[in-house]
């Protein structure tokens, strides 16, 4: 109708173009669902109340809560209340703002109003409204009581408010307050303001920030040098900050299947509503023609970590046709753009990222989550770079290295395709000898890394069918390299295949079969450790974790290859260095078993993954596949590879180690799954009693924070 009429606002339509809205929609009401829309207001009222119920089972709300930990069980409520009419009049309007910036943290009232309009209007971003200041000069009056009522919300909940409210024929009402989502960086400067301003303690600004919401700090921002080359095309408004860059996309749905297939996507959209939830979550950025700071987009996205760009009114969009226009430029789905969400500026290309720099309130800040938390955090790394990015971030050694990671550079995977098509033991020990110092000068470069800090190393743990070719011309390449006929690696190829792999020759059943495997990579680790004992001067205790067991005997038999190789090194370097030995708790029966295991093993590290894969039977990497209908159904409220089952797999996490400190009641015990670094995972692994988590470099900081408000949570009960 607006088109039609050549206006740019509701307010611009005249009586007679609502009323053949309003005959319109109810043409369209009576189409779906074959009935005349209610003339009866407490039909209407009913009918409304219903919706709202309705609106806890919807897909958005489902995808919402798993996002967020809410329990589909809580259920929701109504309220039904009298409201006032913010489109009365010029001297009525419509509101929302908080008591501090959400965006940055500042301590100043932010927010954005509309003159003559109803709430809807400002949310759903139709209208561009104006900043809240400027009601100082529109009604002074009501600016100075709202200013008022402002610092007192705040004083009261001891936080920073999210308020609503409308002007009625110029008188305020106050519709609601509740503690306003913020971005990462507005979150760390407001807990650590308040408990400055004396308004709260440490443990309370600890609890205040949202582990997850930490990841928006660590990641990269444009490159100033690039950014200074780069030349904007347009802008909005600063909603949510980072940088981000990726291929446009114009649809929620797309976003999210371009982001499954790996690539890097800005969703591009007149305004956001919340049927777009997962597109944004898939998103590396959003960007909206429509709507202000305080719009859908903008708060969804701050609450996501999220950048994001609103209101950008140059944009002439033609999502249908599959492009918009700005600058004078079209931008097809696909091209590559960049957004700056602290500035506002949008770029037609892709600019260059860097790493994150941290520093003030947030080494404040986790200096207190620090001194709180009893759970110790460490990283899984496989290599210098991740390490050392990883002990920035705070982390207190590596408590998962993946050996075989190091095997897939250059000619290491020639060496180790040449162990594996050995037919003798010699054979295959030449083979290995030729991966020995590689393999020994990588965990030297760790240690170094490390600088003292704990690593622990896991054994080789793949099947062997992963490390040989598959393509044909793979396989004729590689078979003149081994001196060998292409029949003959095809025979070899053949015979590695199984039909579960994954539950069949790896771990420690590789080296069972193969102990000269076990040897020369106990071999690597002890002469690595010696080596840069002797060059620093601080005396490495290694950790070595034999993956895969379920049964005692088989941990035994490992481990009698591991003690006699490395009490003979040891021995001939004449240092008084100590190891251990230990295993990962990822077979069903190893948790049963554990009180014998631990016999054997000097520390437990729970590899949640495998053994969440175990205890429900079904693949991680398959499980995506039914995994929605198990949503739908409300079988399943979220991914068990992701958050931690903590009634089924927690219970058997629980058990082990029960059983562990009975045997051994010194026993070091960890977990090495990604859940190391879900924050609900974290306070589990807190209460049950394990001595570290370890996660991803990135994840560092989300644990480290969790652990804190675990431990802060169970002095508080």
């Amino acid at each position: 109708m607006k088109e039609k009429k050549g206006v740019k606002n509701d307010i611009d339509l005249d009586a007679e173009d609502m009323k053949t809205l309003v005959r319109l929609f109810k043409e369209y009401y009576k189409e779906q669902k074959g009935e005349d829309f209610p003339s009866d207001p407490k039909v209407q009222m009913m009918e409304a109340v219903k919706a709202v119920f309705r609106s806890w089972d919807n897909p958005r709300a489902n995808v919402y809560r798993r996002m967020n930990d809410i329990p589909y069980s809580w259920g929701t409520a109504v309220n039904v209340q009298p409201m006032v009419f913010g489109n009365l009049n010029e001297k009525s309007g419509t509101g929302v703002a908080f008591t501090r910036d959400p965006a940055t943290g500042e301590k100043k009232l932010f927010g954005e109003y509309l003159i003559n309009a109803q709430g809807e209007d400002v949310v759903a971003g139709v209208r561009t409204p104006s900043p809240i200041d400027k009601l100082a000069q529109d009604m002074p009056e009501v600016y100075q009581q709202f200013v008022t009522i402002a610092n007192n919300l705040e004083k009261h909940y001891r936080d920073m408010q999210d308020m609503e409210f409308t002007i009625e024929n110029g008188k305020l009402y106050m519709l609601q307050t509740r503690n306003g989502k913020r971005t990462a960086a507005a979150a760390l400067k407001i807990a650590v303001d308040l408990v400055d301003e004396g308004m709260i303690t440490e443990d309370e600004a600890v609890l205040r920030v949202d582990p997850k919401q930490l990841d928006s700090l660590l990641h990269p921002q444009f490159d100033a040098k690039a950014l200074k080359a780069a030349q904007p095309i347009g802008a909005g408004l600063a909603a949510s900050p980072g940088a981000a860059c990726g291929k446009v996309v114009f649809t929620a749905e797309d976003a999210k299947e371009w982001a499954e297939r790996g690539e890097k996507v800005v969703l591009v959209r007149l305004e956001t509503s919340p049927e777009d939830i997962e597109g944004m979550a898939a998103a590396q950025g959003i960007l909206t023609v429509r709507g202000g700071m305080t719009s859908h987009a903008a708060v969804v996205a701050r609450g996501m970590g999220t950048c994001c760009v609103s209101g950008c009114g140059e944009i002439s969009m033609h999502a249908e046709e599959g492009y918009f226009e700005l600058g004078g430029k079209k931008y097809n789905q696909g091209d590559y753009i960049s957004i700056d969400g602290s500035t506002g500026k949008i770029y037609g290309e892709a600019v260059p990222t860097v790493e994150a720099a941290i520093s003030g309130d947030f080494g404040r800040f986790m200096g207190w989550a620090d001194a709180r938390r009893t759970l110790k955090v460490r990283t899984n790394a496989d290599n210098p770079r991740d390490a050392a990015q990883a002990v920035k971030f705070g982390a207190e050694g590596i408590g998962l290295c993946r050996t075989e990671h190091m095997f897939f550079e250059g000619d290491r995977i020639k060496a180790i395709r040449e162990m594996i098509v050995s037919e003798t033991v010699e054979e295959r020990e030449k083979a290995l000898a030729k991966i020995l110092p590689l393999q020994q000068g990588d965990f030297e470069e760790m240690y170094r890394v490390l600088e003292g800090r704990p690593m622990t190393i896991r054994f080789l743990d793949p099947p062997l069918h992963e490390f040989v070719p598959q393509k044909e011309e793979e396989i004729v390449e590689l078979a003149g390299e081994m001196n060998i006929s292409v029949e003959r690696l095809k025979e070899v190829i053949a015979g590695l295949h199984e039909f579960n792999p994954m539950m069949g020759h790896r771990g420690c059943r590789l080296a069972v079969t193969y102990p000269e495997i076990a040897a020369m990579q106990t071999t690597a680790v002890i002469n690595a450790a010696i080596t840069v004992s002797e060059e620093t001067g601080t005396m490495i205790t290694p950790e070595i974790m034999i993956p895969l067991v379920g049964e005692v005997k088989e941990l035994k038999f490992v481990k009698d290859v591991v003690t006699s190789t490395a009490d003979k090194i040891i021995a001939e370097s004449g240092l008084d260095m100590h190891y251990k030995v230990g295993t990962m708790i990822e077979i069903p029966r190893a948790a049963l078993m554990a009180d014998e295991i631990a016999k054997e093993a000097e520390f437990f590290s729970f590899g949640t993954n495998d053994l969440t894969q175990m205890t429900f039977g079904f693949s991680r990497d398959d499980a995506a596949k039914f995994l929605g209908a198990y949503y739908d159904n409300k079988i399943y409220e979220f991914d068990p590879f992701a958050k931690l089952d903590q009634e089924g797999v927690g219970k058997l996490v629980k058990m082990a180690a029960q059983l562990g400190r009975q045997t051994r009641p010194d026993i070091k015990l960890g977990i090495c799954g990604e859940h190391g670094g879900d924050p609900s995972s974290v306070e589990f692994c807190h209460n049950v009693g394990l001595d570290y988590v370890s996660c991803s470099p990135y994840r560092v900081p989300i644990a480290r924070l969790a652990a804190a408000q675990a431990a802060i949570k169970e002095k508080n009960a």
